[in-house]
């Protein structure tokens, strides 16, 4: 009788909506899929649902001003966009920064790549099905939060680096110490994760084959970061193109070889084991000096000091109130980083004034969300949740 009472099957497509408010899009990420049963035949993706402005927002900030926009383009890993931006900018001023300064941001750009991993797979793994990982991992992420905090005085959005140097120096040994605790800890409780996940045959089921991209079609469509190693090209900006201390320090680049999201979880999972090496490199040579270039007319004075003398405060006031702030040359830079999600790159113009006359962000979210199209079409509507959530994609950093 119910059978009966069922509408025949025509074979007619159906148009549906995946976000921007589905749980499993980790973001304002809004796809329009048509299927046939269902078997994805055609995506759209929509973008601009978190337009900002950031780049538009950086033409009326100082230099310095603007890391705290900056920041927020990312909120997995807020301190690489902080990092990645103030290399643009001290390359545009052409400034050397300390090698205290170089030593310390590459340990917290790691710290930043850790927490970006943790969080994308604790995440990936909830929206296929596995609870326990999502509780594990994140537990490593707050206590890097907890690492981030002391060093910077906020969890996440922290605006930590400024032109020439930091905000902030190392607290103290204890935070050293604290970091040196981490690292010993951290494999062992990666290690948990990956007895959990690495041979689980539902985790297989749902991400091998599942999304797979050729090495040609990744490095035609410009992809990089662990989508683009995940097919098995060992492009990593930290080698090929070494910036702050990458090539004084002993590390590996872990490729895949099928490109698909099994591979791209295996990757992200090695690249943890590979950064907790870097930082335990970059804590146990923690060289000794000053975290900022001596150089008043860029440097910001120490906030303690300005709360207590009268220099600091008139020299705070004029900077941030009266304009007198550093102005760069005439001229136009671009400078990347490898960043958790790939080449995160700025090309900044000066005018030879206080604010630059244009912001332009190389966001790999952006450059990576454009492989969604080919991955999806002709596969199950189930596969698209372990598909974008092996992305990894930022929702602030796709739309800026």
């Amino acid at each position: 009788m119910i059978k009966d009472t069922l509408p025949p099957i025509t074979g007619d497509k159906v148009e549906i909506n995946y976000g921007p408010s589905h749980p499993a899009m980790h973001g304002t990420l809004h796809c329009i899929l048509e299927l046939d049963g269902e078997t994805i035949v055609k995506c759209t993706p929509v973008l601009g649902y978190l337009h900002c402005g950031f780049e538009k927002l950086g033409e009326h900030r100082t230099y310095n001003q603007f890391v705290s926009v900056v920041d927020r383009m990312n909120y997995f890993s807020p301190l690489a966009n902080d990092i990645s931006y103030h290399l643009a900018v001290e390359k545009l001023f052409g400034i050397e920064i300390t090698e205290k300064a170089k030593v310390m941001r590459t340990m917290i750009l790691e710290i930043a790549r850790i927490m970006d991993h943790v969080a994308q797979l604790g995440m990936q793994a909830v929206d296929i099905g596995a609870l326990t990982p999502m509780v594990w991992l994140w537990k490593e992420r707050e206590l890097l939060y907890d690492i981030v905090e002391e060093l910077t005085g906020t969890r996440m959005t922290a605006s930590w680096t400024q032109t020439g140097g930091a905000t902030r120096d190392v607290p103290n040994n204890a935070w050293l110490q604290k970091i040196r605790d981490f690292t010993r800890k951290f494999p062992k409780r990666l290690r948990d994760t990956e007895r959990l996940l690495n041979k689980n045959r539902i985790w297989h089921d749902r991400t091998r084959d599942i999304g797979a991209l050729s090495q040609e079609d990744a490095i035609n469509m410009g992809l990089t970061g662990p989508v683009l190693r995940s097919t098995g090209c060992d492009w990593d900006l930290r080698k090929d193109m070494p910036f702050l201390i990458y090539d004084q320090l002993d590390f590996d680049i872990p490729v895949g070889e099928k490109g698909d999201v099994l591979d791209r979880y295996f990757v992200r999972m090695y690249e943890m084991h590979e950064s907790n090496k870097i930082i335990r490199q970059c804590v146990d040579n923690m060289p000794e000096g000053s975290i900022n270039i001596d150089d008043p007319k860029i440097i910001y004075p120490q906030k303690n000091l300005v709360y207590t003398r009268m220099e600091e405060l008139i020299h705070h006031f004029k900077i941030t109130m009266l304009q007198h702030g550093p102005k760069p040359p005439r001229g136009e830079v671009y400078e990347a980083i490898e960043a958790p999600n790939g080449e995160l790159g700025w090309y900044l113009v000066s005018d030879g004034g206080q604010y630059p006359y244009r912001v332009h962000s190389r966001a790999p979210s952006f450059v990576n969300y454009s492989s969604i199209v080919p991955q999806v079409e002709g596969r199950m509507i189930s596969d698209i949740v372990a598909i974008m959530g092996s992305l990894n994609i930022i929702a602030g950093e796709l739309d800026r």
